[in-house]
């Protein structure tokens, strides 16, 4: 069995009178099966979880199996192919630094700048 585990943060306003702790069991109730709330909690009012975010954590996965996943096709990329694992995590470690990533920004976007830091990069091989 395989578990894709994301921690997400979100925020909103409410006027509701649901308790704080009864907010995840009201929203669960309402979405999808694929996306689960955890916690709740009262934060100041100027918080903002995407500008106030000190870093963001991603996950990409290849599948690397013959046939692929129907359950996870759209949550992981297929390769199908034999993959060199000590050369891949041998390049990832050049994506860790300071980088200019203005090649891939959207035309119109909010943000101020295209200068990122990777924190972390890493290659981890799990079999299924």
């Amino acid at each position: 069995m395989v578990y894709i585990v994301c921690g997400q943060v979100a925020n909103f306003k409410t006027n509701s009178n649901i308790q704080i702790e009864k907010i995840p069991y009201a929203l669960n109730s309402k979405l999808k099966k694929s996306i689960v709330i955890k916690e709740a909690q009262e934060v100041d009012e100027r918080f903002h979880s995407r500008y106030n975010a000190k870093q963001k954590t991603y996950r990409y996965v290849i599948n690397n199996s013959k046939q692929g996943s129907a359950i996870y096709r759209d949550l992981e990329y297929h390769m199908p192919i034999k993959l060199n694992i000590e050369k891949m995590k041998k390049a990832v470690k050049y994506f860790e630094g300071e980088h200019d990533f203005s090649a891939f920004k959207a035309s119109g976007t909010s943000s101020k700048s295209s200068i990122r830091t990777i924190y972390k990069a890493e290659v981890i091989r799990r079999r299924r």
